[in-house]
């Protein structure tokens, strides 16, 4: 069973957060305070395992610079066989499981609302905080997701495809000659060799993928409305630089949500020490 504290009377003395962020591939963690977001380290959610996080913990609170000790998990994870990990290394420290019972910043419109993905109602919870609303989130990850946050500040549901490594390992699973690939800007449409025919369609094909789909949501949901369009993940910078209709990258919106939803779900710290 897991423990999903909300730290009221604890966040008098409590002013660090240790922020994780467990996706199909990586595993993403970060220290934070109510303001400010440490610089993230990056996994292979395969390889996230008790010894790693314990040795993580013990280099932040070894530094002596740092005032006090991390004392507060916030904790996003769509991969329940990992939430184990987080609950023994968090002994009796203080755990966040973000769910949408939590208060997010962001209401929730959408049936069955305990199968939204963490990492999306972390998005979702970070891009109305930060940019505003209506909005939608595009995250590059293993899957490439569109959040989709009405003008009213609510989650009303999404698009989920492919991620563009998937499909490109599939290619090259599923083929006797075709290579991998490493994803990187093509030079032009039409490849003068395998990889760069490969690239054209891999590249070029997904920022039609992701343009396709951001104008059925906006046609659909919003027409003649501005909505701020946010990207994250592994390739947004790469498929979001030559889109136009993406305003946004922010690598690390996940994180700065579960921060957000920390915020919002434990208290404000100054004002309580």
């Amino acid at each position: 069973m897991k423990r999903s504290h909300v730290c009221i009377a604890y966040v008098a003395r409590a002013s660090r957060y240790l922020l994780i962020d467990i996706s199909n591939s990586f595993t993403k963690l970060a220290f934070a305070t109510q303001t400010r977001l440490g610089h993230p380290t990056r996994i292979a959610t395969a390889k996230f395992n008790v010894a790693f996080l314990h040795r993580f913990i013990k280099r932040h609170n070894s530094d002596k610079r740092r005032e006090q000790k991390i004392d507060i998990f916030i904790v996003s994870s769509v991969v329940p066989p990992k939430d184990r990990v987080v609950e023994q290394a968090a002994l009796k420290a203080k755990l966040l499981w973000l769910t949408p019972r939590l208060k997010l910043g962001v209401g929730v419109d959408y049936p069955k609302s305990e199968t939204i993905g963490a990492d999306r109602l972390a998005n979702a919870a970070a891009v109305c905080a930060l940019y505003g609303f209506p909005a939608v989130v595009v995250d590059f990850g293993t899957a490439v997701t569109f959040d989709v946050i009405s003008d009213r500040g609510t989650y009303i549901g999404g698009v989920i495809a492919p991620g563009l490594e998937a499909m490109t390992n599939f290619l090259y699973q599923r083929t006797a000659l075709l290579p991998r690939l490493s994803l990187r800007e093509p030079p032009r449409a039409i490849g003068r060799s395998t990889i760069q025919a490969m690239l054209s369609g891999a590249v070029f094909g997904y920022r039609g993928l992701v343009r396709e789909i951001l104008a059925r949501i906006r046609a659909e949901q919003f027409p003649r409305k501005k909505v701020h369009i946010v990207a994250t993940g592994g390739y947004a910078q790469l498929i979001a630089r030559e889109l136009p209709e993406i305003h946004a990258v922010h690598p690390h919106l996940t994180l700065e949500g579960l921060r957000i939803v920390a915020n919002l779900n434990c208290g404000d710290f100054s004002e309580r020490g």
